[in-house]
């Protein structure tokens, strides 16, 4: 019985922690989502990990970046979030997004938890389920 109420406890005190994270993370995607829609890169680029910020350097490169390489979040119709996971201590959110071609794009962001919040450490774009890889 104690095993029981242990784990009773631990469900009520961490899924509503994990599920916080999880709104929290979706929250960072969706403002830069936000920013890069009204043509404010220098805040998209806040919402960048530290790595990130550092590999491009200034918002201006990583803009360049994300205009030439990410073209569906550059200048996007609509998003929604799929499913998310763990990966070490990393989040892995699922975005889907429709570009301005109504193409739908599947993309997965890399989340990190910092000392200022969730920031975004990376994107990849994946084929969506069932079209093989």
């Amino acid at each position: 019985m104690p095993c029981l109420l242990i784990r009773a406890f631990a469900l009520s005190v961490f899924l509503p922690m994990a599920a916080m994270a999880d709104s929290d993370a979706k929250s960072v995607i969706r403002q830069q989502f936000e920013a890069f829609g009204a043509g404010d890169v220098p805040r998209a680029f806040e919402f960048a990990s530290p790595q990130i910020q550092g590999m491009f350097g200034t918002p201006g490169n990583f803009g360049l970046m994300v205009e030439q390489g990410y073209p569906m979040v550059w200048n996007h119709s609509a998003l929604r979030f799929g499913g998310s996971r763990t990966k070490g201590d990393d989040t892995i959110q699922t975005v889907l997004v429709t570009g301005v071609d109504n193409a739908i794009y599947v993309l997965e962001y890399t989340m990190v938890l910092t000392a200022d919040g969730w920031r975004i450490n990376g994107v990849r774009v994946v084929p969506p389920a069932g079209l093989g890889a």
